[in-house]
């Protein structure tokens, strides 16, 4: 008999010494907590993970993936970004830990403890990332809540990640046991004994000889340009405007919540009714059958991205319209993959800012609106090389100058989107089967990030609000749920 059981083959994990620009910005920008680029997920499994077996998982996950035990150490000043290094005092218990739901233990009690744990900033001085395994349950079910850092990977990235913890059956072989503090241990040493210089001049030399070096190999030209444009600034002062918003909507992208186009493009200017913005959050969660979205977004010559779109925006409109509020257009953004390999972890991406029409339609015309406007922004993106060309310009200028401007950029924005793809058959964690992945998305000072993740045949789509900016979250839900019925009554298969 012919096994059929799908098998993958090992991936190449992304590494560096440094961070790129781009990862320089996100972990700059986060020294304001509105910013925070970084999103998480929700696992929801058949039954609870076996504790044990999950944790030698986990260890030997660690071990393949340096950033896992790596800290991040700053630049000389503002000119290299942070490097990576191994943490001498990493703790798995730290980034591996338990959780019992109290008694009920319903889903919602699950949902807000996610929304919880999100809350919870990450220690800079450690590895990037946590991890939760949770169980108590009144189903019986269990669930797996994860949080990695934007500077160590995108989401496609870290799905290519998951392929370290995730089986292809439920009894897959274990993991191979691994010395995890014997290894740290070695790389600790390694890396004194690279940087050891002597004596504190030495060291110092040292540190500006390779910050020098680093700086040429990545920076030159872009302190070059930076140059430039300043020595045009004294005849030009208006210039001087202009470049700071150019930087802040650079930086806003690089969080994944773009600024709205300017005023003056046809654009509206948000909201009003999610004007007020806060740090508290709530999530949501929406799932529908995925051939039943494909069929629909074919029959009308769109892709899934384009469907998913129109149907945010219906429902942003819905919430509105139920509030007999008027909105002259919504403004959204999505996120534009630019990776071009295989490899696990990293960043390659840059989002694109969308403003489309805030009146009511019928959700063909919706799509047919959409898809336009994707057309048009997916080509603008491409010839301008993205919002993320001027990160080494921005990491130049004063943190605080870019996190003023962007966040008074994203008042303009109604909801950030994206739409990630997962593996189309079953996959499990130590014993369990994943049944669903809740993403929760950055916001970065918007109302909402409703982040779509296919896998198998459901199309899941978390949605994390601002809920002093949508009032109510659970109609804002409902609202999306009506505007995929009115898309999924398009499916020419339907029964």
């Amino acid at each position: 008999m012919t096994d059929t059981t799908p098998q993958r083959r090992p991936r190449e994990i992304e590494s560096s010494e440094r961070m790129s620009e781009h990862e320089a910005l996100m972990w700059n920008v986060e020294k304001d907590p509105w910013m925070n680029p970084s999103g998480a997920a929700l696992v929801l499994l058949d039954q609870p993970v076996d504790q044990e077996r999950f944790e030698r998982t986990m260890r030997y996950a660690i071990s393949q993936i340096p950033k896992f035990r790596e800290r991040v150490v700053p630049g000389f000043g503002r000119l290299s970004t942070p490097a990576w290094a191994p943490d001498a005092e990493f703790e798995f218990e730290h980034h591996v830990r338990h959780m019992t739901l109290p008694a009920p233990g319903t889903h919602e009690q699950l949902l807000e403890l996610a929304t919880q744990l999100y809350q919870e900033p990450l220690d800079r001085t450690r590895p990037l990332w946590r991890f939760v395994s949770i169980d108590g349950l009144a189903d019986g079910s269990g669930a797996l809540w994860m949080l990695t850092h934007h500077a160590i990977s995108d989401g496609i990235g870290q799905l290519r990640m998951a392929e370290l913890y995730q089986d292809l059956t439920a009894d897959a072989p274990m993991a191979p046991e691994v010395d995890l503090d014997a290894l740290i241990a070695e790389e600790v040493a390694a890396h004194r004994e690279k940087e050891r210089g002597g004596d504190l001049a030495t060291d110092l030399r040292t540190t500006l000889t390779r910050t020098t070096s680093h700086l040429v190999r990545r920076q030159l030209g872009l302190s070059r340009r930076l140059a430039g444009e300043l020595a045009l600034w004294p005849a030009d002062p208006a210039r001087v405007g202009d470049r700071v918003e150019d930087v802040a909507a650079m930086a806003k992208g690089t969080l994944g919540q773009l600024s709205g186009p300017s005023e003056g493009e046809g654009s509206s200017s948000g909201s009003p009714l999610w004007a007020e913005r806060s740090r508290h959050r709530h999530l949501e969660h929406v799932r529908v059958p995925l051939d039943r979205l494909k069929r629909s977004a074919k029959h009308h010559g769109a892709t899934i991205n384009d469907a998913y779109l129109a149907v945010m925006v219906d429902a942003v409109i819905r919430y509105h319209v139920r509030r007999d509020v008027a909105l002259e257009g919504v403004n959204t953004s999505f996120v534009l993959s630019t990776r071009k390999n295989t490899k696990a972890g990293g960043n390659a991406f840059t989002p694109v800012a969308l403003s489309v029409s805030g009146a009511e339609m019928s959700m063909p015309d919706r799509i047919a609106d959409i898809h336009d406007a994707v057309a048009e922004a997916r080509e603008d993106a491409a010839k301008s090389g993205g919002m993320t060309a001027l990160s080494g310009v921005a990491n130049l200028l004063p943190t605080s100058v870019v996190t003023r401007v962007a966040r008074s950029r994203s008042a303009s924005i109604d909801i950030a989107t994206s739409n990630l793809r997962s593996a189309p058959f079953p996959v499990y964690v130590s014993g369990a089967r994943v049944m669903a992945t809740i993403p929760m998305g950055p916001l970065a000072g918007t109302p909402c990030n409703a982040t779509a993740m296919s896998a198998e045949n459901n199309f899941d789509v978390g949605l994390f609000m601002d809920p002093t900016a949508i009032g109510d979250p659970a109609d804002f839900r409902t609202c999306v749920e009506e505007a995929f019925d009115d898309l999924l009554a398009l499916d020419p298969g339907a029964d």
